[in-house]
């Protein structure tokens, strides 16, 4: 059975990204058909990018790099929850996809956004991300607006037309997660 990494892509102080992780991973967690794990990249601190060799090398050489290798290695795709900060990707999260590469190769990707305008321009930022990085992003995405999916814009509180969405992504995760394991068997 594959497994399934939730990134939750916000480190900032009073984040709601926690209870949308929460959400996503409580309902994934119903299913049959794969395992979920939240990975919080508080928990998983990455300095600014200080590895002498390009990524794509796999030449890591700082403690803290492998064991970020370590831990993205050891799933088979992943769903990213991210919030939309200034038109963008979160620099943590970037950060966090621009440590390694191999890691990342042939695993399916899902995306669940949030922000004012449902997060959509930091989703669409990280699906060119994910093609460099050999992902395979799924099109289905949840999208979860500020004005309408929290209450004053900080408790989250998601509509039941938002499980229809995550489902849908749910499933294509789990269907490109299968097609690519041949790829990632066969990877050097």
């Amino acid at each position: 059975m594959p497994t399934i990494g939730i990134i939750l892509g916000s480190t900032r102080p009073n984040r709601v990204g926690d209870q949308v992780a929460r959400w996503v991973l409580e309902h994934a967690s119903r299913r049959t058909d794969a395992g979920f794990e939240l990975l919080d990249l508080r928990d998983h601190p990455l300095p600014h990018l200080d590895e002498p060799m390009p990524p794509s090398l796999g030449q890591y050489q700082n403690e803290h790099t492998r064991r970020w290798a370590e831990t993205v290695a050891a799933y088979d795709g992943f769903v990213i929850v991210t919030p939309e900060y200034n038109h963008g990707v979160p620099g943590v999260l970037k950060n966090a996809l621009d440590y390694l590469y191999a890691e990342w190769n042939n695993k399916a990707l899902g995306l669940v956004s949030y922000g004012a305008a449902g997060g959509a321009r930091s989703a669409e930022q990280l699906r060119l991300v994910a093609a460099e990085l050999q992902m395979a992003d799924v099109r289905q995405q949840v999208t979860l607006s500020l004005h309408t999916d929290f209450a004053n814009f900080s408790v989250f509180e998601p509509g039941d037309h938002n499980l229809h969405a995550l489902d849908t992504m749910l499933d294509q995760v789990i269907a490109w997660t299968s097609a690519l394991a041949p790829l990632r068997t066969d990877s050097p």
